[in-house]
């Protein structure tokens, strides 16, 4: 039976999570739900559901509902992620939240513990690892073919610089100067932490540059990151929001090299790279390339939605659920730290220890 989906907030993000919804044959959408009555009527208009205005009338009118999937923003693309999850979860409904998890790290804590006192799945939105190279950069890692993790090095952020920049006024962002580091970076911390495990150490190194200064943006856009992965790996993660143009690998490429190979995925979801070590059995001198056919990011969000769907169909333990809240609060104890290394002058600082796993 397909599971029942009500979604909170619709904006565009809001629209993209419904139409995944629609489309899936392991979700029925029953419904949409904004405080603003233009965008919620819209929405259902557009999708043949109803439509609410509150989330405690969306819960009260629809008793069967199984999911709620918060996909609101606010401040730092977060601050309107709390109240909504709390509220489902209270009423005793699994949750898709969208990321980050919440831009306040107190609260990201409270929604997982809430999530497991309620024994409810609550999952979050993170959408970059549910591609076709991933999948295929874990199964070499799975298979032995890179061996002892030696390092792993991640570049994401936005195509542009001087010439093209603008000031953004946005509410969400205006005034809020770890706007790109709260509202983008659970995505590279969350899919290095799919390859290589949990993060023991941050030190991070934060900069604007001077077409930000000039104009009184302080959002520090520019992030250089060390990391030490509890496996004893090494890595890098460099991401900034259109002060510049990333050269090899596009707007998006994870590099992990091991003992006995190296992968390199490009683009998120076009395709990935594999490089024997020398005197490897596969070794022949040349890369293996596999391109996934895909170049629409866009696909990355009916990929994730419907492992949401599929974990909670097949009733897989909360602990198994693929990109949990834990996963999410993860990526977030990670950019808390980076913000005190930076505002300590770059200190190596210790990520705050997570929940301890049920079941395993």
């Amino acid at each position: 039976m397909a599971l029942k989906v009500g979604v909170v907030g619709m904006s565009g993000i809001g629209n993209n999570h419904a139409n995944c919804h629609a489309n899936d044959d392991l979700a029925e959408l029953v419904a949409v739900c904004d405080i603003a009555k233009e965008r919620a009527d819209n929405a259902a208009e557009r999708l043949g559901v109803k439509a609410y205005y509150t989330l405690a009338d969306m819960i009260d009118g629809e008793p069967d509902l199984d999911i709620v999937d918060v996909t609101t923003g606010g401040n730092e693309n977060g601050s309107w992620h709390y109240e909504p999850t709390m509220e489902a979860l209270d009423n005793g409904k699994h949750v898709l939240v969208e990321k980050p998890i919440s831009n306040d790290i107190g609260q990201a804590r409270e929604m997982v513990a809430k999530a497991t006192e309620e024994d409810l799945y609550l999952g979050c939105n993170l959408n970059h690892y549910f591609t076709p190279p991933a999948e295929q950069a874990k199964k070499y890692i799975d298979d032995g073919h890179i061996g002892e993790q030696v390092y792993c090095l991640h570049k994401m952020g936005f195509a542009g610089g001087e010439f093209n920049y603008s000031y953004s006024k946005a509410p969400r962002s205006d005034g809020f100067p770890y706007f790109h580091v709260k509202a983008f970076l659970s995505h590279p911390f969350s899919v290095m932490r799919h390859f290589c495990g949990d993060i023991t150490h941050v030190q991070a190194f934060m900069e604007r540059p001077h077409f930000r200064r000039g104009a009184g943006d302080l959002m520090v856009s520019i992030n250089g990151i060390h990391l030490r992965f509890e496996n004893g790996c090494i890595g890098y993660l460099l991401s900034q929001r259109g002060d510049a143009t990333f050269g090899l690998g596009g707007w998006w490429s994870v590099e992990l090299a091991g003992t006995r190979g190296t992968f390199c995925i490009e683009n998120c979801i076009e395709k990935v790279t594999y490089w024997p070590s020398p005197g490897a059995p596969d070794f022949s001198g040349e890369p293996i390339v596999t391109d996934s056919g895909i170049t629409d990011f866009g696909q990355t969000f009916p990929l994730r939605i419907h492992a949401f769907l599929e974990d909670i169909t097949n009733g897989v333990p909360k602990e198994k659920l693929r990109a949990s809240g834990r996963d999410a609060l993860a990526a977030l104890e990670y950019t808390w730290a980076a913000i005190e290394s930076y505002e300590q002058g770059g200190i190596l600082v210790r990520p705050h220890p997570l929940p301890t796993l049920e079941g395993l």
